[in-house]
């Protein structure tokens, strides 16, 4: 939607809880312009930056005070593969848990799902591209889960888990993070390919794709399931071979 500058967005009809916010939007700009804007020290992007698609999302919740970007892509170290990190504070955490799905919606997010490791609540997501984001609860402390066990009903579940998983090691991969890498694999060994039946642990993140497809579908055919793959679809291309 194209908003002039310093139009409110208009609250939802039904969601009482959500206040208007101005539109965090460049003006238009001509196109013969883009290659001049940068030399005059225009930074902001005439199509709206992630962050501020992300930030106007969650921020007009009503029990939402700030979103703001954090990490690597803050820093100005991020790669092409970095996820993007956000800090989001809240007097009514319970609330906004609720509502994270609506709130995401307009981002279009091919998964989304808590992060089941985290010592703070983050709730995750992933956009076509792939693009992973992560929106932090810093003051919301949570407690580790524990390994998967498999089901017919969480099976999908898992699927989200693992593609995010892999998505994220993809961009640690990117920047030589080899010591972070091998830690995790040992724990996605643990927690998502020891409940499927995988007996080895995968020595790289390509290993743990193959056995965790091979598991997978051997899980499917005890079921009598199909996991979805539109996320592996979107995820697989960009990890490392």
């Amino acid at each position: 939607m194209n908003f002039p500058l310093g139009l409110k967005l208009g609250c939802r009809a039904t969601g009482e809880r959500y206040v208007c916010r101005t539109a965090r939007r460049t003006p238009d700009v001509s196109p013969h312009l883009l290659f001049v804007l940068p030399l005059l020290g225009y930074r902001r992007s005439v199509v709206s930056r992630l962050d501020d698609r992300v930030i106007t999302a969650i921020e007009r919740h009503a029990s939402v005070g700030r979103v703001r970007l954090i990490g690597s892509r803050a820093e100005g170290r991020a790669t092409a593969r970095s996820d993007w990190d956000f800090l989001v504070e809240t007097d009514d955490f319970a609330t906004v848990a609720i509502d994270l799905p609506t709130l995401c919606a307009p981002l279009a997010p091919v998964a989304q799902q808590w992060d089941r490791l985290s010592s703070r609540y983050c709730w995750m997501l992933i956009l076509s591209g792939p693009v992973k984001i992560d929106l932090i609860f810093a003051d919301q402390p949570h407690e580790r889960e524990s390994p998967w066990v498999e089901t017919a009903a969480n099976l999908t579940a898992i699927d989200r888990h693992f593609w995010d998983w892999t998505l994220w090691l993809s961009g640690k991969s990117a920047v030589g993070k080899s010591e972070i890498i091998a830690s995790e694999l040992d724990k996605l060994f643990e927690h998502i390919l020891v409940p499927l039946g995988v007996e080895r642990r995968p020595s790289s993140v390509a290993e743990a794709v193959t056995a965790y497809r091979t598991a997978r579908r051997r899980a499917e055919e005890r079921f009598g399931c199909h996991v979805p793959r539109e996320l592996e679809t979107a995820v697989a291309p960009t990890l490392p071979k």
